[in-house]
């Protein structure tokens, strides 16, 4: 028994390789084996079979007349292109392994808008189906990718037959490869790298142009954000990064997504070409219907939204009429030799070409290459660096015909002002004059009130006015006030001996040597009166008032001024400072008096020397 059931199976196996083989004899044949290190477009490998009523089930196609009607593509451009229509398609592909090992490949279909895609597999128990597409979650047998792409497992020395339905309310293309395993993964890095890259750079266009609008409140950067961010929103969709990443499984978003927020980009596009190239003033025709096109666009979105599969190759002829229009709105401006119209035409030229390959590819005029898939991506990325330099452009343009406007203004005006009031100007310049030379000898005059003319120095009134201040500052601070009373020795003596004359050169040369011994920041140096000289010591107490008291007799000596009629036969100073914490119990007058009283008591001891005050009434530092 057991060897007769052997038999059977072995004829019958011989018998269903015969017709197998038979079935394959007319058809192209894939060898995977010469996709080992690469990956290799399928489209001329490709059996096709178009169902107008999407009835059509696996086991309709795999025999029968249909099965017969399979036409194979014979193309070797990189896609299937079929348009917008309702049909749904099959595609027979025969594979074969000619290795003495299994082969594994990966079956890649790199177009995002595909809603369905059941791809069935011969298994042992007939074929296995694997159900994709942006309408259906992403089963466990298919590969994590922005398109399609599911593991082929094709046996040693066999040849195997895969079948794909394809049905979407999108345009139809279809640009399938087989990818080696390992290669599969090195382009699915290296094309998540280029497409991180691409929309990282819109963002920060956009949120650079934001920052402007917010700073210089130009509507136009916001319209460009918003232009920006609705192809942004567009390409996320049609290259399936908005799917994979974002939105996730949203069928009605996913199928909408790429000619709404089109439609919207074009209206913020119509609005954004009718400032920067200024059309209402240099083209008013044009700027008309470009109007008119602003409301159309908006109209559009409003009817992609409600009968999307019905309007949406309306939409595509329109979309491509709008931007004729556009570009030739920049050539006529261009022409007219507006300086932002040639950045922006050069910029919305690019994007053109990009929109206008991928509207043809879309529309199965153009094959699937990259040019007509990943240009809009390219002519986007290019487009907004020169739009973004168009707009800055246009910002300085404007800000300089301003600055040139407010300057012929205020010429204008002048001149008139000049002509009818010539007497009026010349009075107000002489005015003017005489006010500024007023204003300069107030300066002086001030200064001079200030200043003693004679040393240099700080004068009785400056002292007064800085004595009260620093007084009360610090009353308020509880810090301690120190001021310095000095008096040139036996100078009534040296002025009859030596002159009026050496007498003040005398003065002078005392009060250089007082103001570069004390050269403290916020210290004092000021001439009381005659011969009399004073200093205010910030924050210091007695002790240290008195070092510095005492480095003034000794510098003073030092210079080495003779005076005959002198004790130590040179001029000399004595000092007398005195220091106390200025509070509400006692008064500046008094700080000076002990000033005062100390310098007499120097004097008394024989002059050149210095003293501190002794007064039971200050509160001493």
């Amino acid at each position: 028994m057991k060897f007769i059931q052997c038999w059977i199976k072995v004829c019958l196996g011989g018998l269903f390789s015969l017709l197998l083989g038979n079935a394959f004899a007319g058809n192209h044949v894939l060898d995977v084996t010469q996709t080992d290190q690469k990956s290799i477009s399928l489209t001329e490998y490709l059996g096709v079979l178009e169902d107008p009523g999407t009835t059509l089930t696996l086991s309709d196609v795999i025999q029968g007349e249909y099965a017969e009607r399979f036409k194979n593509s014979h193309s070797r451009s990189e896609a299937l292109g079929f348009s917008y229509t309702k049909s749904a398609v099959w595609l027979r592909l025969h594979l074969e392994n000619s290795g003495p090992e299994t082969v594994q490949r990966v079956l890649e279909i790199s177009y995002a808008l595909l809603s369905q895609v059941d791809v069935y597999q011969p298994d042992r128990d007939g074929y296995q189906r694997v159900a994709l597409g942006y309408s259906r979650p992403v089963p466990e047998q298919a590969l994590r990718s922005r398109f399609v792409a599911v593991p082929v497992v094709i046996p040693a020395n066999t040849q195997t037959r895969l079948y794909i339905r394809i049905q979407t309310p999108n345009s139809l293309n279809i640009p399938a490869r087989l990818w080696h395993p390992k290669a599969f993964e090195a382009h699915q890095a290296l094309d998540r790298t280029i497409q991180a890259m691409y929309f990282g750079c819109v963002l920060a266009i956009c949120f650079y142009n934001l920052m402007l609008f917010f700073a210089v409140r130009d509507i136009n950067f916001l319209l460009y954000v918003a232009f920006a961010l609705s192809v942004a929103a567009a390409l996320a969709t049609f290259t399936g990064i908005g799917p994979e990443f974002i939105w996730g499984v949203a069928p009605a978003w996913t199928m909408m997504g790429v000619n709404v927020p089109a439609a919207m980009a074009s209206v913020f596009m119509l609005l954004l070409a009718r400032r920067m190239l200024s059309t209402a003033t240099l083209t008013p025709r044009i700027d008309a219907v470009l109007k008119l096109f602003v409301a159309v666009n908006a109209a559009s979105t409003v009817l992609l939204f409600l009968w999307f599969q019905a309007f949406t190759p309306y939409f595509v002829t329109m979309s491509m009429i709008t931007s004729i229009l556009i570009l030739l709105a920049g050539v006529v401006c261009a022409k007219m030799k507006q300086r932002t119209a040639y950045i922006f035409l050069a910029a919305y030229g690019v994007l053109f070409l990009a929109n206008t390959l991928t509207h043809l590819r879309n529309l199965g005029v153009l094959p699937t290459n990259i040019f007509t898939s990943d240009g809009m991506q390219i002519g986007s990325a290019i487009e907004m660096l020169l739009l973004s330099l168009a707009l800055a452009d246009r910002f300085n343009t404007m800000r300089r015909e301003k600055y040139e406007a407010e300057k012929q203004s205020l010429r204008i005006m002048t001149d008139l002002v000049s002509t009818l009031k010539t007497s009026k100007k010349e009075l107000e310049i002489r005015v003017a004059d005489r006010t500024a030379e007023l204003l300069v000898l107030n300066k002086k005059l001030e200064a001079i009130s200030a200043t003693d003319a004679l040393t240099g120095i700080a004068n009785r009134r400056q002292f007064d006015t800085v004595f009260a201040e620093e007084w009360k500052r610090a009353q308020r601070l509880g810090q301690p006030l120190s001021l310095g009373l000095l008096d040139v020795d036996w100078f009534k003596k040296y002025n009859d001996h030596y002159g009026h004359q050496a007498g003040d050169e005398c003065l002078r040369q005392v009060a250089k040597v007082l103001d570069d011994t004390i050269g403290r920041a916020g210290d004092l140096v000021a001439r009381y009166g005659g011969e009399e000289f004073v200093f205010i010591a910030l924050s210091a107490n007695s002790e240290g008032a008195m070092k510095i008291a005492r480095r003034i007799c000794e510098a003073v000596q030092a210079q080495a001024l003779p005076h005959a009629l002198s004790d130590f036969g040179c001029v000399t100073v004595s000092v007398g400072v005195a220091s106390c914490v200025p509070s509400e119990t006692n008064r500046p007058e008094e700080l000076l008096a002990a000033a005062d009283k100390a310098l007499y008591r120097a004097k008394h001891r024989g002059r050149n020397q210095a003293a501190t005050a002794r007064q039971e009434f200050l509160q001493h530092a």
